[in-house]
């Protein structure tokens, strides 16, 4: 099956010639991939289709429901072209391929594939080697690999352990057998059989190297049966230095065994595929499992939209990653099942040469083996998340690429970020958090109780919030009175204008402000009408989204813990001198409580079993007159 664009006969490539109208009625009703273009002639994106005129048209059609990345990219098209496969396997092979080759930006792509490390043995060799490399040749130079994995170092540990336990040799030379050299300190070692000393045989060395593969392969307790015959043989023999020798090769790969865990009873060979997404983060993390033992754990970033479905996410990765897989296990379990799944399991077969399948179950123990990765896929993001932002370096170099992208005249050392949080209107809270020099400080969050506001308006609670927190900075001479730096606005331009009319209300002047909308991580700033987009996965962003996340999550706390409060007692036990008997005569005397935020002192004095001093801390508590409060933020 051809592997490469160029191996195909392009039954037709049209280009856009006249109008975009004119390409679109020419499409076919055969397989392939279709391109788009924009008025650059840069390809935007690459699709496949069992049905090219169908799915080209269906981008264009009057009404669709489209993701708005999706709107985005049409409204970007300038051209089209497409070519003609004979099937749909071809389709994807090829849509692989046109994607590795021009990056397109609307594509799902995983990230830096040619960078991850492989296993090669060169099996062309008369003495095969065995060696760590990143340009590997699948299926072009007769060698076999191992991989793609992600941990570099790992690998380099395994293959050292590998040497020395089998002896295959960690040079570099091409040895023969003609050759009758001196062998190398590895080779006293008992590490090395020494194929440069012309009296190793071909077989004898082919045997270790075959035992390695079946190790890469997973294969670990046929490698203990056989090692363990040849030793009972030398024993037999009385060649008790070899038996000795075997006996402790048996050891070290019982004890490289102890890593690999039983995972599923039944003697089965597949990978098994979880997700995780925060925002534009998407990684995806393998199981894979030989044999019913797991052998060994990657994980892998992909390049998606938020809104881009976790099937065509998976389905992407497939393709991806299995082209330039070495190993194809009989089943590939996933947590959600690509619309091309038929095809992609066809191609895998033929890849493998035996039957191979992609299942997303629903329920039982492969259910929850697939569950177990993706938690497992969870953690690994939120460590990379956190990782990201979390050196002093890193932390100091996202606020330059901050300062630089948003045109401030020094990178913003103290940063706030304000939330707002509510149901419906109800239980309406904000939320204030400060990050310094790229850090949460969390001893300075903040979180307010909107008092102003009726019904569902984050406008105007914006407004509220950040009217209240100046306020508070010009009558405090606590941690309130450090102005910011940067006041970060989680929402968008209407948020955003809300937070200048508090600012300019405050007559406050020298503070920055921004916006950031969670969609398509657009940042807005007064005074630019188009929105700044920082380049995906720069320390920058990654300090602003972590801000906003963390301002999100302080918010939800807040409401959370007030609607759960609100489900026990009014709001009038919050108040100093107010118990049951009070609270019941309030409600009696004014109806709701409402009615008795809008009362005023006086009238609330005048209450049966009211006081003074009693209303005048009602009075405060229910209209904002009080101090916000610090919570703690962990």
């Amino acid at each position: 099956m051809p592997r490469n664009p160029d191996d195909f006969s392009m039954k037709i490539v049209e280009k856009q010639k006249s109008s975009l109208a004119d390409s679109l009625a020419a499409v076919p009703l055969t397989p392939g991939c279709y391109i788009y273009r924009d008025a650059k002639a840069d390809v935007i994106y690459v699709g496949k289709a069992i049905n090219l005129r169908s799915r080209v048209r269906s981008y264009f059609q009057k009404g669709a429901q489209h993701a708005a990345r999706t709107r985005r990219m049409v409204a970007a098209i300038h051209s089209l072209e497409w070519i003609v496969t004979d099937t749909e396997v071809e389709a994807l092979i090829l849509e692989c391929n046109l994607i590795k080759k021009h990056k397109p930006y609307y594509n799902v792509r995983l990230r830096d594939d040619k960078s991850y490390p492989y296993i090669c043995v060169t099996l062309g060799d008369p003495y095969p080697r065995v060696f760590f490399t990143r340009r590997p040749k699948l299926n072009r130079d007769g060698n076999r690999y191992f991989g793609p994995y992600t941990d570099a170092r790992s690998v380099r540990d395994t293959l050292r352990t590998v040497r020395r336990i089998f002896g295959v040799q960690s040079c570099n030379h091409r040895f023969t057998g003609e050759e009758k050299l001196r062998p190398c300190l590895y080779y006293h070692l008992n590490q090395c059989l020494g194929p440069c000393t012309g009296q190793l045989s071909r077989a004898e060395y082919n045997k270790a190297v075959e035992q390695v593969c079946l190790l890469f392969e997973g294969r670990h307790e046929d490698i203990l049966r056989r090692i363990g015959e040849q030793m009972e043989q030398a024993a037999a023999s009385l060649q008790f230095e070899r038996a000795a020798l075997l006996r402790d090769r048996i050891r070290a790969l019982e004890r490289l065994g102890e890593r690999q865990k039983v995972f599923t009873v039944d003697q089965v060979d597949q990978d098994i595929i979880g997700i995780a997404r925060s925002g534009p983060d998407t990684l995806i993390y393998v199981f894979f499992v030989r044999s019913g033992r797991l052998i060994g754990r990657e994980s892998f970033t992909m390049e998606s939209a938020e809104d881009e479905p976790d099937e065509a996410v998976i389905g992407q990765f497939l393709k991806q990653y299995y082209e330039g897989a070495a190993a194809i296990p009989a089943s590939i379990l996933v947590p959600a099942m690509p619309e091309d799944a038929d095809a992609i399991s066809e191609w895998l077969t033929g890849r493998r040469g035996r039957k191979s399948r992609v299942h997303c179950p629903a329920r039982g123990e492969n259910r929850r083996m697939v569950e177990l990765v993706n938690k497992n896929a969870q953690t690994a993001l939120d460590q990379q998340i956190s990782r990201g932002i979390a050196g002093a370096a890193l932390a100091e170099q996202a606020c330059l690429d901050l300062g630089e992208a948003l045109g401030l005249e020094m990178p913003p050392v103290r940063i706030e970020c304000y939330d707002i949080s509510n149901l419906q209107g109800g239980y309406a809270v904000g939320s204030m958090v400060v990050f310094e020099g790229g850090r949460p400080a969390k001893g300075q969050y903040r979180q307010f109780r909107i008092r102003t506001v009726d019904g569902q308006d984050d406008f105007a609670s914006m407004k509220e919030v950040i009217g209240r927190r100046l306020k508070r900075a010009q009558d405090s001479d606590d941690r309130f009175a450090d102005l910011p730096d940067l006041m970060l606005i989680d929402g968008g331009k209407g948020q955003l204008a809300a937070a200048l009319e508090a600012v300019a209300d405050s007559n406050e002047e020298g503070i920055a402000l921004a916006s950031l909308a969670k969609r398509e991580e657009e940042v807005f700033v007064p005074g630019r009408p188009d929105a700044i987009r920082l380049p995906r996965h720069t320390p920058g962003l990654r300090l602003l989204q972590h801000i906003r996340d963390e301002a999100h999550r302080f918010a939800l706390a807040y409401h959370r813990k007030l609607r759960g409060k609100g489900s026990l007692h009014s709001e009038l036990d919050d108040v100093p001198g107010i118990g049951p008997t009070r609270r019941t005569r309030l409600i009696r005397a004014f109806g709701s409580l409402e009615a008795i935020r809008k009362a005023s002192r006086d009238d609330l004095a005048k209450a049966p079993g009211m006081n003074k001093t009693a209303a005048a801390r009602l009075y405060e508590r229910l209209h904002g007159d009080t101090n916000d409060e610090q919570t703690d933020a962990s």
